[in-house]
Order: C-alpha cells, then sequence, then structure tokens
C-alpha cells in the first residue's frame, strides 16, 4: 500500500550566476523575459537565495538508485505506522471518505472509467494514515508562520470594531473575514515561487477523487494559519475559528470528488467540486484561477474567476517534476535550503538573510496583490524559478 518508489528523473541545478548572464542570449534558453521581467530576475534570485545554500532551485543530485527509493519506501511506512499508533483519526477519516463519497463516484462520475485503484493512490492513501504526526510539524510550522505573517496587525486594528458587532451577526462576519484572508493566502501560494514550490505537492495528483485532498505538504497547512491568527486576535471566539478552520479541511477532501454534478444555480454562491477542479486544472487558461475556499465572491470580485460553459476540466497536476512517494515529496520542497545548523553557527548573518528574504517576499506579495484584474501572473518569470526550466540560460526578447 505505501508506495513511495520515486520515477528516475534528471534534477536540474542554476546557481547565481545565471542572473549575471541574462543578456546572454542561447539557442537553448526555453524562457523569454522582455526587460521588464529580465529586471525582477536577479531580484527572485536573492529571494530564494537569502533561505538557500546558494542554489536558486534545487540542488543537483544524482539519478535516484534502489537503495535511495527503499530508504523512501522505509521513511513512509515508519511515517503511516507511527500515525497509526499516535492516533486513528487519519484512518478514521480515510474510511468515512471511502465510504461517504465512493459510491457517488461509482453511480456519477465525473471521468468515465476512472478507477478507485488508480496511480499513485497509495501515496495519497499514505497521507492520510500518516496525517496525525505529519500535523504535528505542519501545527509548529501554522504558528510560526501565523506569528510571520503579521496577520495579527490588522487583527488589533480591528478589534475594536468586532466588539460592538452584535453576536448574532459574528459567524457571518467571521466567515468573510476568514474567506476573504484564505483567497490571499492562497493566491499568493500559487503566484509567489517560493510558496509553490510547497503548494505543487498538493497540485501535483493528476487524478481527482476521494483520496486526492489528503496530498499536501505539512508546511502547505500553513496556508490557513493568518486567517486563524488574524480572527483570533481580532476578537473572534476560538470555537468560531477553530469550526471554520476544520470545516475548510474537510469541504477541500470533499471537493476533489470525482462526480459529474456541475450545480450551475450555486456557482456564483458557494465553492462546488466543478470550481475545484478548475482550480487544480493543468489547462493554460485556467492556471491562476478560483482561488477562494468557501464563496467564489472573492474571485468574481479580484478577477480569477473561472468557470466556462462550453467544457469541462480534463488535464490535472503540475508542469514541473515532482518526485513520486510520500517521503520523496516531503523532502522535494526542502531541496537546496541552507541546513537549520547554519542558523545557530551564523546569527547574525541568518538574520540578515530573513530580513533580505522578508523584503522580497513583501514585494512579490505586493506585486501579486496589485497586478491588473483578470491578468496573470508574469509567467516568463515564475517559469523561470520552476525546476524544469531553471537549467535554462534566460535570454531577453
Amino acid at each position: 500500500m505505501f508506495d513511495v518508489e520515486s520515477n528516475n528523473s534528471e534534477w536540474f541545478k542554476v546557481t547565481q550566476d545565471d542572473s549575471e548572464n541574462l543578456d546572454q542570449p542561447s539557442p537553448d534558453a526555453t524562457v523569454h523575459l522582455n526587460p521588464d521581467e529580465q529586471n525582477m530576475v536577479p531580484k527572485l534570485l536573492e529571494n530564494v537565495s537569502a533561505v538557500t545554500d546558494g542554489n536558486t532551485s534545487f540542488e543537483a543530485i544524482p539519478v535516484h538508485t534502489w537503495k535511495r527509493r527503499y530508504f523512501a519506501r522505509l521513511v513512509a511506512i515508519a511515517l503511516v505506522v507511527g500515525g497509526i499508533y499516535y492516533s486513528t483519526e487519519g484512518l478514521f477519516v480515510l474510511v468515512f471518505l471511502f465510504i461517504a463519497v465512493v459510491p457517488f463516484e461509482k453511480m456519477f462520475p465525473r471521468h468515465v472509467g476512472q478507477k478507485t485503484r488508480r496511480p499513485e493512490i497509495e501515496t495519497d492513501m499514505s497521507y492520510a494514515l500518516a496525517s496525525p504526526v505529519i500535523g504535528i510539524a505542519a501545527g509548529v510550522a501554522a504558528i510560526i508562520v501565523g506569528i510571520l505573517s503579521l496577520a495579527w496587525i490588522p487583527g488589533l486594528l480591528i478589534r475594536p470594531y468586532v466588539a460592538k458587532i452584535p453576536d448574532e451577526y459574528m459567524p457571518i462576519v467571521g466567515v468573510l473575514l476568514f474567506d476573504t484572508t484564505v483567497y490571499w493566502t492562497h493566491r499568493f501560494y500559487h503566484e509567489i515561487p517560493f510558496l509553490w514550490k510547497f503548494h505543487a505537492i498538493h497540485h501535483s495528483t493528476k487524478t481527482l477523487d476521494w483520496a486526492s485532498g489528503f496530498r499536501g505538504h505539512p508546511f502547505d497547512g500553513t496556508l490557513i494559519a493568518p486567517a486563524f491568527v488574524f480572527l483570533i486576535v481580532a476578537g473572534f471566539s476560538p470555537e468560531l475559528t477553530g469550526t471554520l478552520a476544520l470545516i475548510q479541511v474537510l469541504l477541500g477532501l470533499f471537493l476533489h470528488a470525482n462526480v459529474r454534478w456541475r450545480l450551475r444555480p450555486l456557482h456564483k454562491l458557494i465553492i462546488t467540486p466543478e470550481f475545484h477542479h478548475w482550480h487544480h486544472t493543468n489547462e493554460a487558461d485556467a492556471i491562476w484561477t478560483n482561488y477562494s475556499t468557501f464563496l467564489p465572491i472573492w474571485d468574481l470580485i479580484f478577477g480569477t474567476y473561472f468557470m466556462p460553459k462550453d467544457r469541462r476540466p480534463q488535464i490535472y497536476g503540475v508542469d514541473e517534476h515532482i518526485p513520486a512517494g510520500m517521503a520523496e515529496q516531503l523532502l522535494w520542497p526542502l531541496k537546496g535550503m541552507r541546513n537549520p545548523l547554519w542558523i545557530l553557527r551564523h546569527p547574525f548573518k541568518a538574520i540578515a538573510a530573513g530580513f533580505r528574504f522578508a523584503k522580497l517576499l513583501i514585494r512579490e506579495m505586493w506585486r501579486s496583490a496589485t497586478r491588473k484584474r483578470g491578468s496573470k501572473p508574469q509567467t516568463a518569470v515564475i517559469e523561470a524559478m520552476t525546476p524544469t526550466n531553471s537549467n535554462s540560460i534566460l535570454k531577453s526578447e
């Protein structure tokens, strides 16, 4: 069941020196930048190098050997066994979804002929069973991200106004604030290359069904942390905030189901499986759309709503290489990052690097938030930061 074997593949390496070669055209270049985009690349490279050991993408490593594959398999088995031993919640949710969702997938399949025992189902099930253990790392990361995100600052600013809201309206206001905060966090996780490395694990599945929603890096679980901290500091009760976070997680599991229901009357009211399937599709015009988690109104307002009437999503996954197997996927976004001991050995350099990284991250957030309504991110720059293109020498048009 716990198949974590990774496919043989070549991993690419690019160094900071590449940022100095932007003006040198190459016949092998696959990414073309206009002058404005060309000026952004050194900043993006600096963004990544601030938290890596000098590589802008991933460290070059040899083609996977059978020893590496079997070691990864053992690590995955250990995580699964540890997760079940620590708590049976992951097993319970897995069984519950199988009983509650799979019959509908069989009776009303969105993709006819898709099997329940499809490729990589073992990987997604392993994520579910190991979730109690992985969740510990996710919880620690969520606390850190929640604080560092500074979401508590606007929470403090609106706290006096929240205190005046009648109790009966608190859930409504809480849902709206929670949802709009998660919308923007989700959008940043897609449009900022460093954050995308973690979120891409969730999007790497090429099949959407009852088990697809379990796949996700523990550091990607921090996606709802800013919203959680924002509401708590603003004065909303822990019970309401916790309930919204739990509903968001559970709803996400159902939205991946392989069911053909379009539910057209609900498209602009609440999110549906069709809405989320378009978010997961790898079709060019649908990428970077449908970020909302409860209400599509945020996508409608900010120009990221995509629900065509004349076709349905067919292709899922991501363009860049993501290794197969849970253990390999958990390590994948961390490739090239500095050894944590480096922080202890060079505390002042670490603090300086942290400030540089935070500054550049805020700059990327601003760029994402202020792009024209209905436009797409500057794809040439983003593609330049992906593993599949990181070895290309960028050239201007």
